[in-house]
């Protein structure tokens, strides 16, 4: 992987810090260096997956947070462009609904994770429970968790057990053959806020705002915070998380482009190789079609 991009890398154990990181970095990429290299980037994906469906050995499931106008769908769009849809799907998770309250908070996520050979894709994740839940901890209230009737009880030793949870829930996936890429792409306040008067001015972009999207602007500072305890907290060698700098879209499509083309490779997955009766057979239907 290309210096680049393995400065992205968070894997625990050092202090992760946002205020630290450059939300409009590029490398050594301008626009159009970074779209041949795209291109190339996902015609080597598509190959990869084919291996991957083939081998059924392996899922992989990539996962996206980020604040609003950060270019999520934008990059889901692009990047997945060159998948087989066959061996790929892609979740996007709202608010839960009244089943999903009714279950604990990784049930739904668990539904939607991909089958051995696929690519599995998660628009926001069960990360929303230590994000969106952190800054409004009201929300918790709703999952009917015994002993949790008041807000004042979703304390420190909650948020550390919920961690320990996401940390057990994706260590116990890589176990089993699934490999996670988590991606939180970093978008800037000040691109943010560009994004946001570019979708009210323009009469095809209004539906993506919602006022909402306005009140949480507000509470910045502390989704920044939230953001950064998950990735200090969840960050592993096994589940590291990537830091994608997210204001010029162009470098960020491209980044989580050659992250996910990188993991790919390390895998080192092969087609699989028939035993020699199935070879036989394979030779016998050949003779058989050829004497047609």
């Amino acid at each position: 992987m290309k210096n680049e991009f393995k400065s992205l890398i968070v894997q625990g154990g050092k202090k992760f810090s946002i205020k630290n990181t450059k939300t409009d970095y590029t490398g050594d990429y301008n626009k159009e260096k970074a779209k041949d290299a795209l291109v190339k980037s996902k015609i080597e994906i598509n190959h990869l997956q084919e291996k991957l469906y083939a081998s059924g050995t392996h899922s992989l499931l990539i996962i996206f947070q980020a604040m609003d106008a950060a270019g999520k769908d934008s990059a889901i769009a692009h990047v997945m462009s060159g998948l087989n849809p066959q061996g790929c799907q892609v979740f996007s998770f709202k608010v839960p609904t009244s089943e999903e309250y009714e279950h604990d908070f990784l049930w739904r996520h668990y539904k939607a994770l991909p089958e051995r050979g696929r690519i599995g894709i998660h628009n926001r994740s069960h990360y929303e429970n230590v994000l969106v839940c952190k800054v409004h901890p009201q929300y918790i209230l709703s999952e009917n968790i015994p002993g949790f009737s008041d807000v004042k009880k979703v304390n420190k030793d909650f948020w550390k057990q919920r961690y320990q949870s996401i940390r057990n829930f994706e260590e116990h996936l890589t176990a089993n053959g699934t490999v996670i890429l988590k991606f939180f792409l970093n978008v800037g306040r000040d691109e943010q806020k560009q994004r946001f008067l570019e979708r009210i001015e323009d009469p095809t972009k209004n539906w993506k705002f919602s006022s909402g999207d306005i009140k949480e602007r507000a509470l910045w500072d502390d989704y920044m915070k939230a953001y950064e305890d998950a990735i200090n907290e969840t960050a592993t060698s096994d589940s590291p998380w990537h830091i994608i700098p997210a204001d010029k879209k162009w470098f960020a499509r491209l980044a989580i482009s050659e992250i996910i083309e990188d993991k790919l490779k390390s895998l080192n997955i092969k087609f699989p190789v028939l035993d020699e009766t199935e070879q036989g057979k394979l030779l016998e239907t050949k003779n058989v079609l050829l004497a047609e």
